[in-house]
């Protein structure tokens, strides 16, 4: 008979496509995986995997058979969550993804609030881009998520929780400058984080930069990469509010308001529409919104004037950080 077991481990291959990281996510051999595999190709009477030594590959059955197994994952996992869903205080495993624009800043802040509200909450924190949080949302494989908004994805509820301003971090020389025009930033290098961050499609939507860009662009993994390549001179970049403390404390740039329309983003939390813990999660998001509040009112020596930041200058458009 097919068991849980099976469809648990199945679901691990064909998201991983490698015997090896699937037993690994599912911890235990890769040996007794496969025996697993083989045994559930066994119960059916046919091949959901072809095997060779470089790769494997699902069959037409495997990949119609992996798609089934997920819906039947997820409904299991959201049995548990109803029971769940009927206590007054959120307990047991907690999948909670960030964006890695939000996470270094609000992520470790959150856990201390989380743990502290919910002694019972065992926390299983993940920091990824907003196309593969997206994708462990809709597999089950993340309880909720912390994502820029909005989300494409029909089966996805998103409850907002905060905007945010991007600001222009540039050349310590460049300090006394008004901030450039959008079409001024066209022509400078902009630094951009790497394909896939949704930080980076914003920043281009901003700059009406959706194809192509004036010079060759420059990329980054990270924010903190892109902000001491500004410092080294290499061009501009943009940086949510919440990243400029910790982000500039160490590197010589300066940091500009830009002109209205301002460049912005709205950070929310993000669930299965199915999942019966929506009440609980909105009291996650809470905290995490209560957390922003607070990294906004004492975000450390790079304070933006307007937003209860403190400054190292007194003009309303541009501030200086520098050691």
């Amino acid at each position: 008979m097919i068991s849980i077991k099976h469809l648990r481990y199945f679901a691990a291959l064909a998201q991983h496509r490698h015997f090896g990281r699937a037993a690994d996510a599912c911890a235990i051999s890769q040996p007794a995986l496969s025996l697993q595999i083989k045994d559930l190709e066994d119960l059916l009477d046919a091949q959901l995997v072809e095997r060779d030594r470089r790769q494997i590959r699902l069959t037409s059955l495997g990949e119609a058979f992996a798609g089934r197994a997920q819906h039947i994952l997820r409904s299991v996992d959201e049995l548990a969550d109803l029971a769940r869903a009927s206590s007054p205080s959120l307990g047991g495993r907690l999948r909670i993804g960030m964006i890695p624009t939000v996470a270094p800043y609000l992520l470790p802040a959150v856990i201390r609030r989380l743990t502290e509200r919910f002694p019972a909450v065992d926390l299983r924190p993940r920091e990824a881009v907003t196309g593969k949080l997206t994708e462990d949302l809709v597999t089950g494989g993340l309880d909720v998520a912390v994502m820029a908004l909005p989300v494409s994805e029909p089966s996805l509820q998103d409850h907002p929780l905060f905007d945010e301003e991007f600001v222009l971090v540039r050349a310590l020389a460049d300090r006394h400058k008004p901030p450039p025009s959008v079409e001024n930033l066209r022509a400078m290098r902009l630094l951009l984080l790497e394909e896939g961050h949704c930080f980076r499609d914003q920043a281009l939507a901003f700059c009406n930069m959706t194809s192509g860009l004036s010079q060759d662009p420059m990329e980054g993994s990270s924010l903190a990469t892109l902000v001491r390549m500004v410092g080294a001179g290499m061009g501009v970049t943009l940086i949510p509010e919440m990243a400029v403390a910790a982000e500039t404390s160490a590197v010589e740039v300066s940091i500009a308001r830009l002109a209205e329309p301002q460049p912005r983003r709205r950070i929310g939390l993000v669930w299965r529409k199915t999942n019966p813990l929506a009440e609980h999660f909105v009291q996650v998001g809470e905290i995490v919104r209560q957390e922003h509040d607070v990294l906004r009112r004492h975000g450390g020596a790079a304070r933006l004037p307007g937003t209860g930041l403190r400054g190292g200058s007194d003009r309303p458009d541009d501030l200086t950080r520098h050691p």
